[in-house]
């Protein structure tokens, strides 16, 4: 049942998408590169990075962006060495906030993403002493969950074609459910 769920939803959404199609200014507007701090569920918070790209619009409101965000932390458990790493590939609908000013563009949104989850711990011997050693050991484990990511943020432009970008969102994953602060630098694409 939960197989179905991504294939059911990406039908959905490029059904959505090509109904807008005619309405709505797609296509490839810009890439972007972010950097930040991520706190998962029940880890210390790390290092966070990641790549974007900006769709266009679907709506005059409704922009559309895709991304692909990294994090890893290690952890030193006494018994041995716990890391967890999680690369999201995801798509997000980013309501833009109209505004009088035109140095400030705020926007809330929501999204869902695929995150590949790799969990290790690696346990070296233990000398128990008087000749009595307990062999050490390497335990990895990969799954792919379903997230929803909810958020918003602002873009400034710096120049005609560079945006200034800063952004809180919170993923619900099962179990590695994450918050993070990111700042990116955005660069227009054509014109």
């Amino acid at each position: 049942m939960r197989k179905c769920i991504v294939p059911v939803l990406l039908a959905c959404f490029c059904t959505l998408v090509s109904q807008n199609a005619m309405a709505s200014d797609l296509g490839l507007k810009g890439l972007g590169v972010s950097v930040g701090m991520v706190s998962p569920e029940d880890i210390d918070a790390t290092f966070g990075f990641g790549v974007f790209a900006d769709h266009g619009f679907i709506t005059p409101e409704i922009a559309l962006e895709s991304r692909i965000d990294y994090w890893s932390k290690s952890e030193d458990t006494g018994f041995g060495e716990f890391s967890l790493r999680d690369i999201e590939v995801s798509a997000r609908g980013k309501y833009m906030f109209p505004t009088s000013s035109g140095r400030l563009f705020p926007y809330a949104g929501a999204g869902l993403g695929l995150h590949f989850l790799n969990a290790k711990v690696d346990v070296p011997p233990m000398d128990l002493g008087g000749g009595n050693v307990i062999p050490g050991y390497t335990a990895e484990d990969s799954e792919t969950r379903l997230g929803l990511d909810i958020g918003g943020g602002f873009q400034m432009p710096v120049n005609p074609k560079t945006d200034f970008v800063a952004e809180a969102w919170y993923g619900i994953v099962s179990d590695v459910s994450q918050f993070s602060l990111r700042v990116g630098m955005e660069w227009a694409l054509g014109q």
